[in-house]
């Protein structure tokens, strides 16, 4: 947290009138008229926003939607974002049809200081995910100084990431960079014990760097969700019909093993919520979790592991979370899930959690407010907790 750069090491007293890049994660859900969402994304980018056109800033925003596949297509136009960005702010923002070339270049020219614009789409053009050096060189041209407040986009190195920083010599993270790159820190530093991560999904893959990273570190691992059926077959439990990676039975062993080599505590599943069908469920019951009958498959944590993973939360004084313990999606699979969210609300120490699922399920459950820090990056917070240098963060360290 030293090395990197925030908004704190920027001239303030002079930024009246400067053009300030700033790299967003406005990748939210539209609806099929168009309008967004879910503006959590949008909000989190606003003390960034406002604390730069305060100080009398030119504020470029810049951010990609969806996969276009570097093509401009209607449905991931960025317009809806800035008319969803104008209460939130409390003031205009203008929309530049095109995020490079001479119209958007003019446009920013002729704004006045504090004047806030969103570009469209970076990734209408394919060069973004590329890093293309030439597209990099168009979108540096438009400001003086890059910020960057997509923690989201930060494991990708793609122009508006890496390339725009490296040409301009002024640069810093945002109020929402800065937060999380501390707030899950705290988790790879010195964290306060116990320690416990609660680890769902559907699968290990996605899950592995990071799983191993941790490890070391762990005095508790709760695993749910279909990544514990893949432990529990390691493990040699029948498990009916249920999902599980038989690819991944020796790395799950070799996991369980280096727990128990460390003296790290694993809590899998004791019991589990079994169905014969997931969309037209003909019977649900709640059985042992080594005892699923063939033709039964497991969607949720049932009550005994419920209660088992709430009281292991409850003794953790760090805790992270990523990936749901059941089927959240189709009620009644997501109880499980939604109870031990409610745990996790109560946990007395610093709680963690990520990824797009996992942050759903804290606001269904209404606990989102009583999280230590919620993580806007699935992808990003996972391969930061890995250990894996994150070109988006690297490129705003001191020395670069």
């Amino acid at each position: 947290m030293a090395d990197l750069l925030t908004l704190d090491d920027l001239d303030f007293d002079h930024l009246e009138g400067k053009r300030v890049f700033v790299r967003v994660d406005f990748n939210v859900p539209l609806s099929k008229d168009q309008k967004v969402v879910d503006a959590t994304r949008l909000q989190e980018a606003v003390p960034t926003i406002r604390e730069l056109a305060g100080a009398g800033a030119v504020v470029i925003l810049a951010s990609h939607l969806g996969r276009p596949k570097g093509q401009r297509d209607p449905r991931y136009t960025l317009l809806p974002v800035a008319e969803a960005l104008v209460p939130l702010l409390g003031q205009a923002v203008r929309f530049a049809s095109d995020c490079v070339g001479p119209e958007v270049e003019a446009l920013v020219r002729d704004m006045d200081p504090g004047e806030i614009i969103l570009l469209e789409n970076l990734r209408f053009h394919a060069e973004e995910e590329k890093n293309g050096p030439a597209f990099a060189d168009r979108l540096a041209a438009l400001a003086e100084i890059y910020v960057d407040d997509a923690f989201g986009a930060a494991h990708r190195a793609h122009a508006s990431v890496v390339g725009v920083p490296e040409r301009l010599g002024s640069r810093a993270a945002g109020r929402l960079m800065e937060r999380e790159v501390k707030a899950l820190g705290r988790l790879l530093g010195e964290p306060e014990r116990p320690f416990a991560a609660l680890l769902g999904g559907s699968k290990i893959e996605g899950k592995i760097d990071t799983l191993e990273n941790l490890l070391p570190r762990l005095d508790l691992l709760l695993l749910g969700g279909g990544m514990a059926n893949t432990f529990l077959a390691a493990e040699g439990y029948e498990l009916g019909s249920s999902l599980f990676e038989p690819d991944r039975l020796d790395l799950a062993r070799a996991i369980l093993a280096r727990a128990k080599e460390k003296g790290t505590e694993v809590l899998l599943p004791l019991d589990v919520v079994v169905t014969d069908d997931l969309d037209i469920p003909g019977r649900i019951e709640t059985v042992p979790a080594d005892r699923i009958p063939a033709g039964m498959k497991a969607v949720d944590i049932g009550p005994e592991t419920r209660k088992a993973f709430a009281a292991a939360v409850g003794r953790a004084r760090t805790l992270f979370w990523n990936g749901p313990l059941g089927v959240f999606e189709k009620p009644p699979f997501d109880a499980g899930t939604r109870e031990v969210a409610q745990a996790l609300a109560g946990c007395p120490g610093f709680s963690v959690i990520g990824g797009g699922e996992t942050v759903a399920v804290a606001r269904q459950a209404g606990v989102v407010d009583r999280i230590g820090h919620v993580s806007t990056g699935g992808g990003a917070s996972l391969e930061f907790l890995a250990g894996k240098t994150l070109p988006g963060v690297a490129v705003l360290e001191r020395g670069r």
